[in-house]
């Protein structure tokens, strides 16, 4: 993931020195070891951490990650991405992050169950005092959400979690919704032409992937490859994200669709209008960004661009909306929830799509202005952007001297 480069945004707005050592490192890391005994002699054993990045802004927001391998240093990175996010899209929060460093692809329910009631365990009080707020993220699901929930009995606690369970109608679709948004936004601003008229390829059927390929479909854009952890499929008259899910839910792979197999990098490489990224952090690098025929990319995923790789993009003349914009519709729905648990109103899905739509156009535009005004790339707008609200911020709170 880029990190934010203080040096360059500070040629564009004022950046302290005093802003700039409270946004250059975490705010609090809690760093411990999950430790449970499961069936038997199975015993586990996992790494686990917290960090706050900053919480000028209100609470830390950010998902519980439960990937192998996942690192102090990654979650540090997620975490600041949250900060940008959350100041980019005006939601009174700040930017956190937790994981657990293990694989839980292959553990029942009941086994991942016991292993979040011991997360909550350990953190409990960060989560009943309301200074972290976790939600869905990749490895956990709303059903993962409602377990905190149902440790915690506060339902402001956690957000994602299932409307049955106190969750917000429309959250699930959320982050997915505001990818297609974005994508209808630059149509219209940046390739010039409806969504009806553009292909799109999107790397990643989870949750985000599924959501955006539905909403694409439904705008009537054509959705002419899609591809899972399994592998792919390319169909140049365009699939349909509903039957892509049955044939998934009955036991088919991604590859054995009707259509035509693609790898995951071949994928990346198709002559497509629109290339979303879904899935993972780093897959468009230096050596992917040479062979993109995409006129856009659009960050649906967490950091899947690297510097290199951005670099080349922008040398081709490809466009690149980022992810603190383009996949910020889930946390607009997670500030939505909270408020709603906090209040006691009720929702509906309708209502959540507007808020996201209205929140996201105005942090677009904003972008578009900015780029155009400074001669910048849209990554770039976006960060002067969120860097500058959460300075303000700071300056309101009396962390750091008036200017």
């Amino acid at each position: 993931m880029e990190a934010v480069d203080f040096a360059l945004i500070g040629e564009h707005i004022e950046v302290s020195e005093a802003a700039l050592r409270l946004m250059s490192k975490p705010e609090k890391e809690i760093r411990f070891s999950l430790n449970l005994l499961l069936d038997g002699p199975a015993f586990l054993e996992a790494d686990a951490y917290v960090v706050y990045h900053n919480m000028a802004r209100g609470p830390a927001k950010g998902g519980l990650r439960i990937w192998p391998g996942v690192t102090l240093e990654h979650t540090r990175a997620l975490a600041e991405l949250m900060t940008w996010k959350t100041a980019l899209v005006g939601i009174p929060f700040g930017g956190g992050k937790s994981s657990i460093s293990l694989d839980a692809s292959g553990l029942s329910q009941p086994k991942k169950t016991a292993i979040i009631k011991e997360y909550v365990h350990v953190i409990r009080g960060e989560l009943l005092s309301g200074t972290y707020i976790p939600a869905p993220d990749l490895g956990t699901s709303p059903a993962d959400m409602a377990t905190i929930y149902g440790e915690t009995h506060v339902l402001e606690c956690v957000t994602g979690k299932p409307p049955r369970v106190g969750g917000l109608p429309g959250r699930k679709e959320a982050t997915g919704y505001g990818v297609a948004h974005t994508v209808e936004l630059c149509c219209e601003h940046l390739l010039k032409c409806a969504p009806d008229r553009i292909s799109v390829a999107v790397q990643g059927f989870g949750n985000v992937g599924e959501w955006t390929c539905r909403f694409l479909h439904e705008m009537g854009a054509k959705v002419v490859a899609v591809s899972d952890i399994t592998g792919g499929v390319y169909r140049e008259g365009g699939l349909d994200p509903d039957d892509l899910r049955r044939h998934l839910s009955e036991g088919g792979r991604m590859a054995e669709y009707e259509g035509e197999a693609v790898t995951n990098e071949e994928l990346l490489r198709l002559g497509v209008d629109v290339l979303v990224p879904a899935a993972v952090e780093n897959v468009i690098d230096e050596r992917t960004a040479r062979s993109i025929s995409a006129r856009l990319v659009v960050e649906a995923a967490n950091g899947p661009t690297t510097p290199e790789g951005e670099t080349i993009l922008r040398e081709r003349g490809v466009d690149l909306m980022p992810d603190i914009l383009a996949n910020s519709g889930g946390v607009i729905a997670s500030y939505m929830e909270w408020r709603q648990a906090r209040s006691g109103a009720m929702g509906r899905a309708e209502e959540t799509r507007n808020t996201i739509a209205e929140r996201l156009d105005a942090a677009f535009h904003g972008v578009i202005a900015t780029a155009a005004e400074r001669q910048v790339t849209y990554r770039m707008a976006a960060q002067i952007a969120a860097v500058g609200e959460l300075i303000a911020t700071m300056r309101d709170r009396g962390w750091i001297p008036p200017q």
